[in-house]
């Protein structure tokens, strides 16, 4: 299978003339064009505004709405300058959607923000078909993230589990999981669940 590189991909966009050889790399929800997300979100869904807790329940602060926030954010959590916490930054590591509460943690490297394993489901292959029922590969679970090696499993109902060789920073459930070999992408699915400790798995 030939392989061409986005580099490759934008040459030939400009020998055809094409205008958006020279468009900006998209980092963002690409089909709501450049907009928060928050305000693009409050359009859809409701806002329940509640806690923000420590993991051991302290309360923080408030956040504005749980659907607004993601495993590993630290802006706009409005938290600073805690009595009795260090001067560092606050990262969101879990949603306790039965309370309404969120909650965070300080440190880039907090234990709570790391997990090694994570099931999928909704896979999408390539080629059509999985490699294998079993196989080694390297994986991303966030964008521009670097290849991080691992072992895919998957179930007879089509799921999957992927155990990684180091642990993973803020891997979050509905988003997305996409496997790789050299530089063949062979597919992808969406993350459910974790076993970070609010990540979902036992």
């Amino acid at each position: 299978m030939d392989i061409c590189l986005k580099p490759e991909v934008r040459r030939i966009a400009e020998s055809a003339g094409l205008p958006t050889f020279a468009k900006k790399d998209s980092t963002g929800i690409c089909f709501i064009g450049e907009r928060r997300f928050r305000e693009f979100l409050s359009r859809y869904l409701a806002a329940q505004p509640g806690a923000i807790e420590t993991a051991d329940g302290q309360c923080i602060g408030q956040h504005q709405g749980v659907c607004y926030y993601t495993i590993g954010q630290r802006e706009g959590l409005g938290i600073g300058g805690v009595r009795g916490f260090p001067e560092a930054p606050w990262f969101v590591v879990g949603k306790d959607l039965d309370r309404n509460v969120l909650i965070a943690v300080q440190g880039t490297a907090h234990p709570l923000l790391f997990s090694t394993r994570l099931h999928a489901h909704a896979p999408n292959w390539i080629s059509g078909t999985a490699p294998d029922r079993t196989f080694r590969c390297v994986a991303k679970t966030r964008y521009r993230q670097p290849d991080q090696d691992c072992a895919v499993e998957i179930a007879n109902d089509g799921t999957l589990t992927v155990q990684f060789e180091q642990p993973q920073r803020a891997v979050t459930p509905g988003q997305s999981v996409v496997f790789y070999r050299a530089q063949e992408c062979l597919g992808g699915a969406v993350i459910a669940a974790t076993d970070a400790v609010y990540g979902g798995l036992a």
